[in-house]
């Protein structure tokens, strides 16, 4: 990652794919008074300079909920017995390498760990509390606050001075 002085320009095209990244390079270009080729060169550079991580797709719950059933959305409180860097890096990465695990955060104080996690069901919930908190000799605690309503999800960062 190189560094990378931000303008007006590039704070509106982070603006905007934050919102939608499906925008067309034209209709980005057409937003940010700019030729596409120009944009996408900034694009390139915000990408370059590690502001833009990756680009996803957000799925409608309830739509999925359709095809495959509804799911269950937890979130894990997690407190480890030793918090030395190498135990709390080693259940980090256990967690991060989890594809039920969609959110893991390291916080303080309170509980080492809060995680964001999805099971298609209870067994599924149960067999990922036995892979990252039963079988680990090291969590002490773990708290599970299950997820009755999603009033708001969403990546979106607001930038000071992205203008509209």
């Amino acid at each position: 990652m190189k560094p990378i002085e931000l303008d007006t320009i590039d704070l509106k095209l982070l603006d905007l794919l934050q919102r939608d990244a499906s925008l067309s390079n034209q209709a980005l270009a057409e937003a940010v008074h700019t030729s596409p080729p120009t944009c996408l060169r900034r694009i390139k550079n915000l990408q370059d300079a590690g502001l833009i991580e990756r680009q996803i797709a957000i799925l409608n719950p309830q739509a999925v909920a359709q095809v495959l059933g509804h799911g269950l959305t937890a979130i894990v409180e997690i407190t480890l017995d030793r918090q030395n860097t190498e135990a709390l890096n080693a259940f980090e990465q256990r967690a991060i390498a989890d594809d039920a695990v969609q959110q893991c955060y390291r916080v303080s104080p309170g509980p080492d760990f809060v995680l964001v996690v999805f099971a298609g069901d209870m067994p599924s919930y149960l067999a990922l509390s036995q892979r990252l908190f039963t079988q680990d000799a090291n969590v002490r605690n773990v708290k599970v606050f299950f997820s009755v309503k999603r009033a708001k999800f969403g990546a979106y960062m607001a930038l000071a001075n992205a203008g509209s």
